[in-house]
């Protein structure tokens, strides 16, 4: 089983799974092909200038700088980014990050006061912006470069509503209900419903 489904409960059931929008990694997509194009201009213009040894350190020089700036700007932020993953269940939202230090976040369904999502001109051509989740009794939190930001809102806005309901409802209203009973009830309905 694969990552996120061993990070959810028994008969925790997966709705939505997403890195963070592809906007992110544009600027080292861009980094990569201008250091690549200068490394190649110096590489053709130590070979058309220097012989021998000094075009050889010249050389190894030029593709060990070029290696640094691709490590750092290019190469780290794509691990970043699929190292980060955001996931909402019918039970919580998730939050992962990390490479070497891994950290997360949790929210219950039934904590989450609050959806809202934002974005401007730019991002909504790129389908994409930022979700804040509010929480019973913490501040929000703001999670950018959500792809379809206003698709997981809409999907969190109905889950929420539905642990709203649940509790409302209370405990032992569903255990003399039948399964059928909720099948026609609301289309989405999944909270309540027995497994």
């Amino acid at each position: 089983m694969g990552y996120p489904q061993d990070a959810l409960a028994d008969e925790e059931e997966l709705l939505l799974h997403h890195h963070p929008h592809w906007k992110m990694l544009v600027l080292p997509a861009v980094t990569f092909i201008l250091t690549t194009a200068v490394a190649g201009f110096l590489v053709g213009l130590i070979s058309a200038r220097l012989d021998g040894s000094g075009a050889t350190i010249a050389t190894i020089v030029v593709v060990v700088v070029w290696a640094i700036v691709v490590g750092w700007r290019c190469v780290a932020p794509l691990i970043s980014w699929r190292c980060t993953h955001f996931i909402v269940t019918d039970r919580r939202v998730l939050i992962r990050q990390g490479v070497i230090t891994h950290s997360g976040i949790d929210i219950p369904m039934g904590r989450i006061s609050n959806v809202q999502f934002r974005h401007g001109l730019v991002d909504r051509m790129l389908r994409t912006g930022t979700l804040i989740i509010a929480s019973a009794s913490d501040d929000p939190l703001e999670f950018d470069d959500i792809p379809r930001v206003q698709r997981v809102h809409s999907l969190l806005y109905q889950q929420v509503f539905d642990s709203m309901e649940v509790r409302r409802a209370g405990p032992d209203a569903f255990e003399s209900a039948e399964v059928s009973d909720f099948d026609g009830a609301r289309p989405g309905w999944r909270a309540g419903r027995r497994r």
